[in-house]
């Protein structure tokens, strides 16, 4: 672990203040809509979305915005995630990036655009292998709404399609992690995935997407955590946890928070923001001040692991 991040640990270890608790933001995004292609950013009409009308983030978020908007949180260290970058360009976000990191520091690792199921993987791997900040690539497999889904889906470009499965083979070799933006009642097929390619480590994105807080949806939601956290490969982000139409609070996070924890452990969960999709129902700081009021009874190194060590160790900071 690099030398500021041993300062900062050893910091809030003696302390105690939440605002030394260093962060890795393990999953967020910059994006220049005004000289890059996104076109789910720069099209109209928008479309469909699970905050609903997304048009307030469709401006640029850069290094600069975030450090603006992240409040009193010693965020250290970013991995940014793909932001749906036009797919007829399929290794020019990488590449942005990269550019990015030599001109301000961050990013600090990319979760890079992949199609598991494309010819063009090729070239996208090949480019990978040459841009030292990638260590995962994302591609959101098929689904269905909850309400259609059914055992036997195997529909072309899900996670049982033996053409996206093919591709899927292929990162093991390349030395990448997957990440898995699915909803939760599609994780039998990720757990058979993760059966299927043990050597392969699988990192969900948003918790499974619990956007439902019934006491039924919560239950559905935490049989199918439970079904995919037996599997050793797997890790889990939290974040997303976004409600439409709801104001974000720790009382509303803090139940599907302390059931993630809880099912997965502490040494498979890291925190995230988001952002700046997640600043259509939070802010930076509400985001991770939660987080931190939500976790205030954990011991000290169990904290750390969750903002900070996880992180570090999974994507090699």
């Amino acid at each position: 672990m690099n030398g500021d991040l041993q300062a900062a640990r050893a910091e809030f270890l003696a302390a105690g203040d939440d605002r030394l608790l260093p962060i890795v933001d393990a999953h967020h995004h910059f994006w220049d809509v005004e000289r890059n292609p996104h076109p789910w950013l720069q099209k109209r009409p928008l479309i469909p979305f699970r905050y609903g009308d997304y048009s307030a983030i469709c401006r640029n978020f850069l290094p600069e915005d975030y450090a603006r908007n992240q409040g009193p949180h010693r965020v250290l260290r970013h991995v940014l995630m793909e932001g749906e970058w036009d797919a007829a360009d399929p290794t020019g976000e990488a590449r942005w990036v990269h550019a990015l990191a030599q001109e301000t520091g961050k990013p600090h690792a990319l979760a890079a655009q992949a199609w598991l199921d494309k010819d063009v993987l090729d070239e996208q791997l090949a480019a990978y292998a040459q841009l030292p900040l990638v260590r995962s690539v994302r591609h959101k497999p098929r689904s269905l709404p909850r309400a259609e889904h059914h055992p036997g889906y195997a529909a072309h470009g899900s996670m049982r399609c033996p053409r996206w499965r093919n591709g899927y083979a292929r990162l093991e070799a390349a030395g990448l992690m997957f990440e898995l933006q699915a909803p939760w009642w599609h994780f039998a097929e990720a757990a058979e995935l993760a059966r299927d390619f043990p050597r392969t480590r699988i990192v969900v994105n948003h918790t499974g997407l619990p956007a439902e807080r019934d006491a039924d949806s919560l239950a559905a939601w935490r049989a199918a955590l439970e079904l995919l956290a037996r599997e050793p490969n797997v890790f889990l982000k939290i974040s997303g946890l976004g409600v439409a139409g709801q104001r974000w609070t720790p009382a509303l996070q803090a139940p599907v928070v302390q059931d993630a924890i809880r099912i997965f452990g502490w040494q498979r969960c890291l925190f995230a923001s988001n952002h700046p999709v997640d600043a259509l129902v939070a802010s930076l700081d509400d985001i991770f001040a939660s987080f931190k009021q939500i976790t205030c009874a954990l011991p000290a190194p169990q904290r750390l692991a969750l903002f900070c060590d996880n992180a570090v160790a999974l994507y090699r900071l």
